[in-house]
């Protein structure tokens, strides 16, 4: 499988290391706060505050909340994205599709259990507006290596609209379902369009 492309806002393709080091300590502040405050509660000062940084700093490197919502999602994402690629079976190459469909969907959902609400602050969902292509592609491949009598790209995209940040958090919050459930019931979602074909 080729490279899968990420969320992308402009970024130097190499950094000083200050400038790493900076980033990685304002991206770790604000994955704190998001997950105390809520990301709506969290403001770029506060951000810079946490991080010892300056509003400068803040405001060349990510732009505003939303660059540095993307920024945080990215940086989560490609971990996965790698993990995907070079990772240990399951979720990486080396296991049956079906088991692999399974950790993938467990993998995506302990994100989004992560970062729903950041997800759910920012105008459109940016985890998906980024890597869906790939996570798409990815899909349909083990899909159909499950199952060749399936639709296995119409399979895909519907597995990957289940990954709905304000749905999650309506099953999370309203509805106080666990995430096991949660995961437990997309790899049921999963096994029905491949038939709990294990190939």
């Amino acid at each position: 499988m080729e490279e899968l492309p990420l969320i992308e806002r402009p970024l130097e393709a190499t950094e000083r290391a200050d400038a790493a080091s900076n980033r990685q300590r304002i991206l770790a502040a604000a994955a704190k706060l998001f997950a105390e405050r809520g990301a709506d509660q969290v403001s770029m000062q506060d951000v810079a505050r946490a991080a010892g940084v300056g509003m400068g700093t803040m405001y060349r490197r990510f732009g505003d909340r939303s660059g540095l919502t993307y920024a945080l999602l990215s940086d989560r994402h490609r971990v996965f994205q790698d993990e995907l690629l070079r990772g240990a079976p399951p979720l990486g190459p080396g296991a049956p599709p079906r088991e692999r469909l399974h950790a993938f969907g467990r993998g995506y959902l302990a994100i989004l259990d992560e970062m729903a609400e950041t997800v759910a602050s920012v105008k459109g969902n940016p985890v998906l507006d980024g890597p869906e292509q790939a996570y798409r592609t990815h899909l349909t491949m083990l899909v159909g290596e499950a199952a060749s009598d399936v639709d296995a790209p119409y399979a895909a995209i519907s597995l990957l609209s289940t990954f709905e940040p304000r749905v999650h958090l309506h099953m999370r919050n309203e509805l106080g379902w666990t995430l096991e459930r949660i995961e437990a019931d997309w790899c049921r979602l999963a096994d029905g369009w491949i038939g709990t074909a294990s190939r």
